[in-house]
């Protein structure tokens, strides 16, 4: 590893996608995720790599589709409505089974909303987003430092699965400054199993080409394409799933769930409760999709847990996968706020001791 440097979590982003050996970005600016292409119009130079600003989001999402298909390590960051507008080409990207990493960095909404912190784009990503039955794998940071580490994971994860990952943060997380660790050398690895991408005869053993492709009009083709993305997305749920258990070792009467920045917030309102002898344990989720069902499950049927409470920057979205993992075991409760302002520890204390 190489020493501590001070960067904004948008520039940390991108520096980390390089290090993971990804030399290829297609963006298009919006705030508050502006930073990463600023940072990389310069960066991606330097190390033989590609920058291009598309013109417009819809492009972006295109451009993705064509480099991932040729076995190109590719990404592209956006926010809010920007990820509306490739939700269309998301959607053909899973369908083709091509490895591609978006990084939303989420602002307020619906519409044009305004650009502080939200995490109300929840149900686009882990829901799908666009058309058709597909799946992204969502990965949500809390920290600057677990945002960089989550970009050096998302493509070897993309190219297992050969799917969409998408890291959601949100404006927080990519606007604050806080101290990150690189890897001292780049990981220039090639992508690997790609022999079904449209890369040239000479780099596969074989005298069939490659068509890389979202439409079949026979329906059996299709239903069989969707059975082999449902068993994706299962394994997914088998072998990906992480989250983060705190002040969970004793008995507690409380149960947060929260990701993200928030979660951030939770820990110290746990903290701050622990001394006034008020026990509160938390799931954080790191991600979304698939979503740490069993680990909500159990921490909610422990005997001394009496409630579940889902805190989020949003107006109730993750609360449905908590109550569906509770399964009615105990009273589940919601607690967000929207439009930027991010809660105190003082008024999660006071929202947790309520119940």
């Amino acid at each position: 590893m190489g020493k501590k440097v001070l960067m904004k979590g948008n520039e940390a982003i991108g520096e980390a996608a390089i290090r993971a050996g990804c030399l290829n970005y297609f963006a298009y600016p919006i705030t508050p995720q502006s930073e990463v292409a600023e940072y990389l119009s310069h960066r991606m130079p330097e190390v033989g790599g590609v920058f291009l600003q598309a013109e417009s989001e819809v492009a972006v999402a295109y451009m993705i589709y064509g480099a991932a298909g040729a076995g190109a390590r590719v990404f592209t960051t956006s926010s809010s409505p920007g990820i509306s507008l490739m939700s269309e080409g998301l959607s053909y990207i899973a369908g083709a089974q091509l490895p591609a990493v978006f990084v939303n960095i989420v602002r307020g909404g619906p519409g044009l909303g305004g650009i502080l912190p939200s995490q109300g784009d929840y149900f686009q990503a882990t829901k799908g987003g666009g058309h058709g039955d597909y799946h992204l794998l969502v990965m949500a940071p809390e920290s600057v430092q677990e945002a960089a580490d989550m970009m050096m994971r998302a493509f070897p994860l993309a190219e297992k699965y050969r799917n969409p990952v998408i890291i959601l943060g949100d404006g927080l997380i990519g606007q604050m400054m806080e101290p990150v660790e690189f890897h001292d050398h780049l990981r220039t690895d090639p992508v690997n199993n790609n022999h079904w991408a449209t890369n040239g005869m000479q780099f596969r053993n074989s005298s069939k080409p490659n068509i890389v492709k979202s439409l079949f009009l026979d329906p059996d083709e299709l239903n069989e394409n969707n059975l082999i993305l449902k068993a994706k997305y299962e394994r997914m749920k088998k072998e990906d799933i992480l989250f983060e258990p705190y002040n969970m070792d004793g008995p507690y009467q409380k149960l947060i769930v929260s990701y993200g920045t928030m979660s951030r917030v939770c820990k110290t309102a746990i903290d701050n409760l622990k001394v006034k002898g008020i026990e509160v344990g938390m799931i954080r989720p790191q991600t979304l999709f698939p979503f740490p069902e069993t680990a909500v499950f159990e921490a909610a049927a422990k005997e001394s847990c009496k409630a579940v409470i889902s805190i989020e920057l949003s107006m109730g979205q993750m609360v449905e996968d908590v109550q569906r993992c509770v399964q009615g075991l105990r009273p589940v409760h919601w607690y967000g706020e929207c439009g930027g302002n991010v809660p105190t520890p003082e008024k999660v204390m006071d929202v947790v001791t309520s119940l």
